[in-house]
């Protein structure tokens, strides 16, 4: 998070002596960038057999991302984001807090935003709200050897398999452009998303992970 507050803080530098920005109706907007996600886990406990309050934790991850924007209206703009598979570490919380990690999984969550720009089209610092539909696909699921020890000791490796799930995704942020085409975009994203972890040896655990997202991009119009 510092390193992308410091990549912010030189980029707006940049803009400063900026150009015109027209982000008008019938405006395609591309973006590339970085995206640090922040998972904010609510864990209920897996189910027995296992040691009461035993809950599970998700790290954070940063990943690449690409997005293709379009101007309804001068300030209605939709948004569809993509990017990088983003690869998590679980870890054991609760009652098994300190045994590390017990897994790793993969997701992918392809988001549609519908989004309002304040002010004229052409100003060159454009602030925005948005609100996305978020299809959140996990996948490359992986248990590690601490994970088989706790739910299946002396017998073969826990697997496990994460359900995807869909969610809401608010979303604020500002364009500030760099000149006439290429410009620069900071936002923050909330997904609220609950799912189920199904275990091979029976278990299961719901968790809502609700991710906090800051993203840091250079976009291109035309």
């Amino acid at each position: 998070m510092k390193n992308t507050v410091k990549l912010l803080g030189c980029a707006l530098l940049l803009c400063a002596s900026a150009g015109v920005m027209a982000q008008e109706a019938g405006t395609y907007m591309v973006k590339v960038g970085y995206a640090h996600f922040d998972p904010i886990v609510g864990s209920g406990a897996l189910s027995a057999p296992s040691l009461p309050g035993t809950t599970v934790d998700v790290g954070t991850a940063n990943t690449g991302i690409f997005t293709l924007a379009y101007m309804f209206t001068d300030h209605w703009s939709a948004e569809i984001y993509g990017g990088v598979p983003v690869k998590h570490d679980m870890y054991g919380a609760g009652a098994i807090r300190g045994v590390g990690v017990i897994g790793t999984v993969k997701q992918l969550p392809p988001t549609l935003f519908g989004q309002y720009r304040f002010l004229e089209s052409s100003a060159a610092f454009r602030p925005y709200l948005g609100l996305g539909l978020t299809y959140a696909k996990f996948e490359d699921e992986t248990g590690s050897a601490a994970l088989t020890a706790l739910t299946n000791p002396g017998g073969p490796g826990t697997t496990f398999s994460v359900q995807s799930a869909w969610g809401i995704t608010p979303q604020i942020g500002f364009s500030a452009a760099i000149n006439k085409k290429w410009y620069l975009d900071f936002s923050v994203n909330k997904s609220i998303i609950k799912t189920t972890t199904n275990l091979s040896t029976g278990q299961t655990v719901d968790t809502t992970l609700n991710p906090v997202v800051t993203q840091l991009s250079v976009g291109y119009r035309f």
